[in-house]
């Protein structure tokens, strides 16, 4: 029997992201609609950054390029793979072979229509060119692959591989005549609704209309402006209308709420929280496990999730929140950090011979509240704290150094489990939030995880890695909240996705338009 369209490795990430999330999501959506969508307009937009112009070497930063670069599956609202570029796909019933029928007529922004040779063409420069990008774990498990014919495109595994539909949802397909494909790409061509325009990073990007586009009708919007400024407060800006959607911190919520003109959504999965040692080359005393467990103590969870998402905030041991398949509860009820304990925390310190008065950690963060509310939580200890609050970029730079003792962090949505575990793999891409951790035995759990096809039994395997993290202290998890989204009432047809993509297979900027 072939296993055809929506294939599920057992039980799939839409049922628990439903009901875990309903006392996330209490807030309004925008429910303004009219008859028929009006064309034109440029929508102005500020949500997640855009860290490179080569889609296959980004190391997070998904909320702009989607809408520029499309792949074989896309991620639904519900947290389901779904065709995209692929009008469908059918994996044999061991799991090793994946058969994508590509949609016909699909033009790159240079006119040429996309082919199974030009999908080929992509797997090959991630497999063989892009060693430390996101998907180059997950590409070592494919075989092999070829374009059968022009709308044909096959892979075979070397074993089964439980998220591989999931993960190839970011595995963008670029023609191979985009400039700099043999290095980095700088200008790419891909088959979405709005083109890559003029990029100035840290600043703007702008995306124009694809005319052209495989849906007909579609896109409404004549160009897309993104705000990449990271570190700031959107309120003024949404109320004037200087931008029509944006993320929005929590604490400008209720005001908001007020605003006749303005709506809130929330993204459909959860960003988790969480503080990391460095596990590339720890300091003293901080290499050893039983002081981290101690500087643990000071973590006030129900306070710091409180400040960062208010009643919305859940508290957690954690990557994944109540209801996710993934989710152990009997693991949350034995979370000994469930509550500060300063007493303990002084008690173990006194026991390693440990003085916090005569030690300066060196904490590394985001230019994020919330870090700040950490650091007076460890300070309660005694220790001395060199904070250094910086940009994305410059925060990336200096945890890439390892000379720090702490980072204070958060991490967003994802496509599949994997794409969570394996940044704290020895190979992993853009492991620096999590301390950069080198655990051979971590490796081999995940490795089993990710090649087991029952569901419960790789449930079981990835509870076992995170055992590991949580006993040798690579990070410590706070809880989980969900991305909040200002959405003018002038905007129609716009629904926050699963994860952060701009345009999805179900919906996303393409259906987008605005009154005029």
């Amino acid at each position: 029997m072939v296993l055809k369209r929506n294939i599920t490795w057992g039980k799939r990430l839409s049922a628990w992201a439903v009901a875990a999330l309903v006392c996330l999501m209490a807030l309004p959506l925008s429910s303004a609609r009219a008859e028929t969508p009006q064309r034109g307009g440029a929508l102005k937009i500020a949500t997640l950054g855009l860290d490179t112009s080569d889609p296959h070497r980004h190391t997070g930063s998904i909320g702009v390029q989607q809408v520029y670069v499309e792949a074989l599956t896309s991620i639904a609202g519900d947290g389901s793979v779904k065709p995209f570029l692929a009008e469908s796909y059918e994996v044999s019933p061991d799991g090793k072979t994946y058969t994508f029928t590509l949609r016909k007529g699909v033009q790159f922004h240079n006119g040429r229509v996309l082919t199974a040779k030009d999908v080929a063409a992509n797997f090959e420069r991630v497999q063989k060119n892009v060693s430390k990008g996101w998907l180059a774990s997950a590409m070592k498990q494919v075989q092999g692959f070829e374009a059968k014919d022009d709308t044909t495109f096959v892979v075979h595994m070397e074993n089964p591989y439980a998220a591989f539909l999931n993960l190839i949802s970011e595995l963008w397909i670029i023609a191979p005549e985009s400039d700099g494909w043999n290095e980095t790409i700088t200008k790419p061509l891909g088959t979405g609704p709005f083109m890559f325009g003029e990029w100035v990073p840290n600043a703007t990007f702008h995306a124009p209309r694809f005319p052209h586009y495989r849906q007909k009708g579609l896109p409404y919007l004549d160009a897309v402006e993104f705000d990449l400024r990271g570190s700031k407060d959107n309120d003024l800006a949404l109320r004037s209308g200087d931008l029509q959607i944006a993320m929005v911190n929590r604490d400008k919520i209720p005001s908001m709420a007020k605003d006749p003109n303005i709506s809130i959504q929330n993204l459909k999965d959860t960003s988790w929280y969480f503080w990391t040692f460095n596990n590339r080359r720890p300091n003293k005393p901080l290499d050893n496990v039983r002081v981290r467990e101690a500087v643990s103590y000071a973590l006030d969870k129900t306070a710091y999730m409180r400040f960062i998402a208010g009643e919305q905030g859940v508290v957690g041991n954690q990557m994944v929140i109540p209801g996710n398949f993934y989710y152990d509860a009997e693991l949350n009820k034995s979370d000994r950090h469930a509550e500060s304990n300063l007493d303990k925390a002084r008690e173990i310190l006194k026991q390693e011979g440990v003085n916090p008065e005569d030690i300066t950690l060196k904490v590394v963060s985001w230019q994020k509240q919330y870090a700040e509310v950490a650091v007076q939580m460890i300070k309660k200890l005694g220790f001395k704290i060199n904070h250094l609050s910086l940009d994305d970029l410059g925060a990336q730079n200096e945890l890439g150094k390892y000379d720090w003792d702490l980072c204070i962090m958060h991490s967003g949505p994802r496509a599949d489990i994997f794409l969570r575990y394996v940044r704290m793999m020895s190979d992993g891409p853009n492991p620096v939030l999590w301390g950069g951790v080198q655990d051979p035995e971590y490796d081999r759990i995940v490795n089993r995880a990710i090649t087991t096809v029952d569901a419960d039994k790789r449930r079981a395997l990835y509870l076992d890695a995170w055992k590991r993290v949580m006993d040798n202290y690579y990070t410590v998890v706070a809880g989980h909240a969900a991305n909040a989204i200002g959405v003018r009432s002038e905007v129609h047809g716009y629904d926050t996705g699963f994860t952060w993509s701009q345009n999805r297979a179900d919906s996303g900027l393409a259906f987008t338009w605005m009154d005029q």
